[in-house]
């Protein structure tokens, strides 16, 4: 499976006592929740508060880092920052994430 997909979608770990629960938009059930506002100040980021659990933020953080380095985004750019954006709003909120063109997974051993 791709982009640290865990392995049962139907399966994760409890939430802890006192965490902060959202329904999460990836997973289609209440989850455990972000303990804070990534990209504070931008829609997207509070949004993503609001829906996004914790299990499916860590799977767009193993997303986004191939889609750094398949299109070998330099972040200090306007333009690469606006296309993770983009990439995100899609990955969660859209019709998902599409794979780069010539991507390859990578074998498991």
């Amino acid at each position: 499976m791709g982009c640290g997909a865990p392995t049962n979608l139907n399966q994760s770990a409890p939430i802890p006592d006192g965490a902060r629960k959202v329904f999460c938009v990836k997973f289609q059930r209440e989850m455990q929740g972000l303990d804070e506002v990534p990209f504070e100040g931008h829609p997207l980021g509070q949004r993503i508060y609001e829906n996004v659990s914790k299990e499916a933020w860590k799977m767009w953080v193993e997303h986004m880092k191939m889609l750094m380095n398949e299109y070998r985004l330099n972040l200090g750019t306007q333009e690469a920052q606006e296309f993770l954006l983009q990439q995100m709003e899609q990955y969660f909120f859209g019709e998902g994430a599409a794979l780069p063109p010539d991507y390859v997974p990578p074998q498991a051993k």
